[in-house]
């Protein structure tokens, strides 16, 4: 779904982001794009299940200054995912794990290593270079 705002306040675009989200999008970005006369914009899109379309139209409509909405269904490929638990000196760090076909990816929770490195006052790199070698180490005695 998308909506062009020329004339949005910036304060409401976060504010319309954190609603969309709540109420199940997927994903919520935005783009600066330039309109007629020049103007400069922004470009509302949400990515979101086909059945949510029409409460998440509403909430645009309701919370931004458009007064459209442009949608088109599109198919994807999702990976799938799990999660393991690495043990760092700093606490423990959930690993999201996706695999397709034979292709594998791990990553540390952002979440989790930044506010392990909050708590513990050291840089966020530390947290996340201490849950990949976690992960490692799991992976060598698994």
């Amino acid at each position: 779904m998308e909506a062009n705002l020329d004339d949005q306040a910036g304060e409401g675009l976060g504010y319309v982001m954190t609603q969309l989200l709540a109420a199940g999008a997927y994903d919520v970005y935005f783009t600066s794009i330039q309109m007629k006369k020049n103007r400069p914009a922004i470009k509302l899109s949400v990515l979101s299940a086909p059945s949510d379309r029409l409460a998440l139209t509403k909430l645009i409509l309701a919370e931004t200054s458009t007064i459209g909405v442009r949608y088109q269904t599109w198919h994807r490929t999702i990976m799938r995912r799990h999660f393991v638990t690495a043990t760092t000196p700093y606490g423990p760090v959930k690993i999201k794990v996706a695999t397709y076909d034979g292709i594998i990816k791990k990553t540390p929770e952002y979440a989790d290593c930044a506010s392990l490195a909050r708590i513990q006052q050291v840089p966020l790199m530390m947290v996340y270079q201490a849950a990949l070698a976690a992960l490692e180490q799991l992976d060598e005695e698994g």
